[in-house]
């Protein structure tokens, strides 16, 4: 089968990608500076694959570092994660945020125009559309990114665009993700955030652990059933699958392609609380604090043109992403942990 180099292999999506792409047949050789993940990523990969990881430690800016692995690997497409993706972060230090992920993927692609590979899957997100003019969002909303981290996205799929625009050889999957949450159904790898937690899900997680007091829920007069902050919540392996389907997709098609990731159900900060109340066995403390700035009420996708171009459609259901994710953070409490060292 052909061989899929991954950007950002040990991060969230990233790992998740890993594992389902072989299982899909596909051979995988993975890219990571370490600088949002771990290590023990790779030792997890290894168990759950039972083949050793093909991974090389780099940092996607690095020309001499990527132009190796092209070198080494014969890659038939790219999967781009490496990216920071902490909106308050990007608010806060806009020139990281455009210097990495603009610049990440620049890098990444000049690599491969210099070896010849012209597929790529892009780790784009729902941010681009910005506040909602219809519900559910189509790839046919308008784009208008709020914040620097969506501007990233939005910028990085603009110069993809530009790219196929001035050299019609390349092809592109623009997948654009609304809310991953879970972990893989072992609870081996999951979401392991540095810091405080910058998503609903994993301080979730946290509080259930008893690693946080109490959930901040912010907003409780929002227009939606329970006055709660509405969200299209995605299992991560569905969304790793549909990493595959895209990767299937350019090859096969030869052509490029945009769609949404998601499950196209509405879900209430609320609705998820009671969801992981039901994982964990016990009531979670949490209180109605103000409403944050820049906070939608309400979003969640139209998925159906993924089902109609690529053949895929979310399978995991709201209790499974919450029993997942809680399998993960149980076994985890403290995430991968800051020492794990890669086996040799």
């Amino acid at each position: 089968m052909a061989k899929i180099l991954l950007t950002g292999a040990t991060g969230y999506i990233g790992s998740h990608t890993w594992l389902a792409l072989l299982a899909a047949g596909f051979d995988v050789v993975g890219v990571d500076d370490f600088s949002n993940s771990s290590p023990e990523v790779l030792n997890r990969l290894r168990e759950l694959s039972a083949q050793a990881p093909v991974f090389v430690r780099a940092d996607v800016n690095d020309a001499a570092a990527m132009d190796a692995v092209f070198a080494e690997h014969r890659v038939a497409a790219v999967v781009h994660f490496a990216a920071f993706k902490a909106v308050g972060e990007s608010t806060a230090e806009p020139l990281k945020y455009y210097a990495n992920n603009l610049g990440g993927l620049i890098g990444t692609c000049a690599a491969m125009r210099r070896h010849g590979v012209k597929a790529l899957v892009f780790s784009s997100s729902a941010t681009v559309y910005g506040e909602p003019q219809f519900l559910p969002y189509t790839e046919a909303h308008p784009l208008a990114a709020m914040n620097v981290y969506g501007r990233t996205k939005l910028m990085g799929e603009q110069i993809l665009r530009d790219l196929e625009a001035a050299d019609s050889s390349w092809n592109f999957a623009w997948l654009r993700y609304f809310n991953p949450v879970g972990a893989h159904e072992s609870g081996r790898i999951g979401e392991d955030p540095r810091g405080i937690p910058n998503n609903l899900m994993p301080y979730v997680q946290q509080v259930a652990v008893g690693r946080r007091e109490f959930l901040s829920v912010f907003g409780g007069d929002y227009d939606t059933p329970d006055g709660t902050g509405v969200r299209d919540y995605l299992h991560v392996m569905d969304l790793a699958e549909g990493h595959v389907a895209a990767v299937r997709y350019l090859l096969e098609a030869q052509r490029s392609v945009t769609v949404n990731l998601g499950t196209g159900v509405g879900v209430s900060v609320l609705e998820l609380l009671k969801a992981f109340e039901a994982a964990c066995g016990h009531a979670l403390p949490y209180r109605i604090v103000d409403r944050r700035a820049g906070d939608l009420p309400s979003y969640y996708a139209d998925a159906s043109l993924a089902r109609k171009l690529l053949g895929w459609q979310a399978r995991r259901g709201l209790q499974q992403m919450c029993d997942d994710s809680w399998r993960w953070q149980q076994a985890n409490p403290d995430g991968y942990g800051a020492s794990a060292e890669v086996q040799a």
